[in-house]
């Protein structure tokens, strides 16, 4: 039976909560279930148990049993499986962050949300322990791959649209120059982290070179894709590519670790655009005084 004494859109608010509290429980025994590390496993099996007990606290006053949001569980569990756990704990957590703001305002009506907001922020701490995740010890061998391919074949790239004005042709140097450029980045960083003592030295150069050679492809895709006689729209299409690709992968590595988006987007964007004019400017410059004719 619903508590007396409790309004209609508190009661409203205690219903949506409840159903969030059982979704989140669902998703956190899924990742639970997949996770290999047995201390990490326990931490989410912990923190399932504690959002079913909240979901079950709720029911006292609403006198009802919600159903799990289907579609938020198979979402996060389909990113748990792309992306991670550690990310998709992060998202969470900063969900659990608006709904702490929305037991503040019932917890007038309802001293009781006060202990449930206190049991939520001990969730942030637990969440603090799950980032032991294989690939982010390789994070930084990913940003070095990418920053440095996006920087160098974006620029390489607006230059040889003007310099050969030829969509097939620009797309040909540009494979060769980025698998070339591939292979070296990649043995860069095995040296120089078999020059630091590493024993992961082949694993942290696979991730840079993975990373250096998806964006290879991506970037040169759209040279693909248009007519040859089309570099312009070539051009502007790959220029989108590389905000898009560097909005995705700066957003990723703020949630998961806790760094901020906003300056770090704009600092490789204002550096891969930066290159990538200068260069385009380059390449007109050098097909007009060398009277190169494509």
């Amino acid at each position: 039976m619903e508590r007396v004494g409790l309004s209609g859109e508190t009661l409203k608010a205690l219903r949506a909560m409840q159903r969030n509290e059982l979704t989140e429980s669902i998703i956190y025994r899924r990742i639970a279930a997949r996770v290999s590390s047995p201390a990490d496993r326990q931490v989410l099996e912990r923190m399932a148990d504690e959002e079913l007990a909240h979901c079950r606290r709720w029911e006292e006053y609403t006198g009802s049993r919600p159903a799990s949001d289907r579609r938020k569980v198979a979402w996060y569990g389909l990113l748990a499986r792309l992306l991670g756990y550690t990310f998709v704990l992060k998202l969470m957590e900063n969900g659990e962050r608006k709904a702490q703001t929305g037991y503040a305002a019932i917890a007038r009506q309802l001293p009781e949300a006060q202990a449930v907001m206190e049991d939520e922020e001990r969730h942030e701490q637990h969440l603090l322990q799950l980032l032991d995740e294989r690939h982010l010890q390789y994070v930084g061998s990913v940003v070095l791959g990418l920053n440095d391919a996006l920087v160098e074949l974006t620029g390489t790239l607006a230059g040889l649209s003007f310099a050969l004005h030829d969509n097939r042709l620009v797309a040909l140097a540009g494979l060769v120059t980025g698998i070339a450029a591939t292979l070296s980045m990649a043995s860069s960083q095995f040296l120089s982290a078999r020059a630091e003592g590493r024993a992961d030295a082949l694993l942290a150069s696979l991730y840079t070179g993975a990373a250096y050679l998806a964006a290879v492809t991506v970037l040169v895709l759209p040279f693909l894709a248009f007519p040859p006689a089309q570099v312009l729209a070539a051009l502007g299409t790959m220029l989108l590519v590389v905000v898009g690709v560097i909005m995705v992968f700066n957003f990723y590595v703020a949630v998961a670790r806790d760094l901020p988006f906003r300056a770090r987007f704009l600092e490789m964007v204002s550096i891969s655009l930066g290159v990538a004019l200068l260069s385009f400017l380059i390449g007109l410059l050098a097909r007009r005084l060398l009277g190169v004719e494509v």
